[in-house]
């Protein structure tokens, strides 16, 4: 144990900064709406019109039957499932046709909605596990093409700023989305919490300017709270998002680390608040019986907002180290990324230096867009060998709050029915995963706005485009075979797929992008 100059353990320097950030669940009983709104809703500076009339059984009926003849083209491959129903809207939404109003987008999807409730009937009893008769009596289906109706309805009124309307949509709403219920009704619980959250600060209409920049912005990965830690464990063991970004990481720092005696990684975000360095510990059994041998030498860099955290997981690292035979290093360094420069990471002569980043860069996404490119300016001067970026692959920062809910409804409730399938119906840990980690991103990003604002989501085109503004260029990653390999090892991964675009891994759910993984060096 070496103690020098603020050193936590052997060799650990420690470098403070501080820096800080700082979200409970509801449900209700409604109608179907037929809903009119007025155009430019994704505005904030208009209000909005509203007419609500409840949707009949008999009227629902009369619709039905008009759009029998295209219920085949409306379903296709949709099963059904209100996962699809939300990739469906989601896909044609407003970002993909501005020329459109999303009244439009609502009301030739509340014709698709008919089309699949015909086709769910005649099929019930693969779909819903029932005989026809059984289904109709229950309405589940029915009953969760409603619940996504009023969802957006709801959405729409808090983007017009109507309190009135809105408050009474949510106040249905909360007693709709049950928290034990399906996986539609679970995920709406999320977001109509986000909306509540949402609308409690917006100014009433007529009131000068728009939504404040409030919110509760996402905890700090480092002082999590005991409840979301153990979400986060559990996110890791049962899901494969995270282990997926973890197993291309290491598999790509041991192509770059190949014939190299001096090795040095540094972690953006320390293993994501994980309390044990899980990513390193592969790493490090992995290099430790290379063929040739480790490396003469083994430097870690961890960055993180609690130098207690980084320093414990430092301390096991060490130990696994010594058992393993290595000589090995680790610094850690409590800052934010924006505040990071060169000098912080003594990157010695000769090193071949390895960037890792899970889950972390796009906590730096700023409206300004300053703040993400001067800190890939920064990392670019450190002159990597490899930038391993693994982010979620989807599209939750547009500058249209509509357009971000509908995507992020998508991605969630493909989120939702991937932990249907991986885990029994009133499974615990179901319930803490998504109470306690994935509603708190839902809930961020429906909610917040400014500085609060954290969990900005973009797809694996627009980071192309951001590492190649900040100088990097791509490095294809060629391991699709292994990696599908590795998620096929687990059983309980069923239905999660992996694909290969331009070079990048893009782990889905029935092929639903969730999180992309892709490799970067200097121009």
């Amino acid at each position: 144990m070496i103690m020098k100059s603020g050193l936590c353990l052997a060799t650990f320097s420690c470098k403070n900064n501080d820096d800080g950030d700082g979200l409970d669940l509801k449900i209700s009983s409604m109608e179907s709406y037929s809903l009119q709104f007025v155009p430019k809703l994704e505005s904030f500076d208009e209000p909005c019109q509203w007419t609500s009339v409840p949707l009949s059984g008999e009227a629902r009926n009369s619709k039905r039957a008009k759009l029998g003849n295209i219920a085949e083209e409306s379903v296709g491959s949709n099963s059904g499932s209100i996962y699809s129903i939300c990739s469906s809207m989601s896909s044609n939404s407003l970002n993909g046709l501005p020329g459109l109003h999303f009244r439009d987008h609502v009301r030739a999807y509340t014709q698709r909605f008919l089309a699949v409730e015909a086709m769910e009937e005649a099929a019930a009893a693969m779909i819903w596990g029932s005989q026809v008769d059984e289904a109709e009596e229950d309405g589940s289906g029915v009953d969760e093409m409603r619940l996504v109706q009023q969802l957006v309805a709801g959405a729409e009124a808090v983007a017009c700023r109507d309190k009135v309307h809105a408050s009474a949509l949510l106040s249905e709403l909360q007693a709709r989305a049950l928290v034990f219920g399906t996986s539609f009704q679970r995920v709406a619980s999320c977001f109509v919490q986000g909306l509540s959250d949402r609308l409690a600060l917006v100014q009433h209409l007529g009131a000068v300017g728009i939504l404040g920049q409030g919110g509760n912005p996402a905890p700090r990965r480092g002082t999590m709270t005991s409840e979301r830690k153990e979400a986060l464990r559990l996110v890791y063991e049962i899901c494969p998002y995270i282990q997926f970004g973890h197993f291309v990481a290491n598999a790509s720092v041991m192509e770059a680390f190949e014939g190299e005696s001096s090795v040095h990684v540094i972690d953006l975000g320390m293993t994501l608040g994980l309390p044990c360095g899980h990513q390193w510990w592969n790493l490090m059994h992995s290099l430790a019986h290379r063929p040739g041998g480790p490396p003469h030498k083994l430097r870690i860099t961890g960055i993180g907002y609690s130098i207690d955290c980084l320093c414990a997981i430092g301390n096991d690292l060490e130990r696994y180290s010594k058992s393993l035979g290595m000589n090995f290093e680790f610094l850690a360094i409590e800052n934010s990324l924006e505040n990071l420069r060169v000098e912080d990471f003594n990157v010695e002569e000769g090193e071949a230096l390895v960037i890792n980043s899970i889950l972390q860069l796009h906590c730096v996404v700023k409206e300004s867009r300053g703040a993400l490119n001067s800190v890939l300016q920064m990392l670019h001067k450190l002159s990597p060998r490899l930038l391993v970026l693994v982010e979620q692959d989807s599209s939750h920062n547009g500058p249209f709050f509509l357009g971000r809910f509908m995507e992020a409804l998508h991605y969630y409730s493909a989120i939702f029915d991937s932990l249907d399938v991986m885990l029994p119906k009133y499974d615990t840990r179901r319930a803490k995963m998504e109470q306690f980690f994935f509603a708190e991103e839902i809930k961020n990003i429906v909610s917040c706005e400014g500085p609060a604002r954290v969990e900005r989501h973009e797809k694996i085109d627009q980071w192309r485009r951001r590492m190649s503004r900040a100088g990097f260029q791509p490095a294809p990653i060629k391991m699709l075979a292994q990696v599908k390999q590795w998620l096929g090892e687990s059983k309980a991964w069923d239905g999660f797929t992996v694909v290969e675009e331009k070079g990048c891994l893009v782990l889905g759910w029935n092929l639903k992008p969730m999180v992309a993984a892709s490799c970067w060096k200097c121009n």
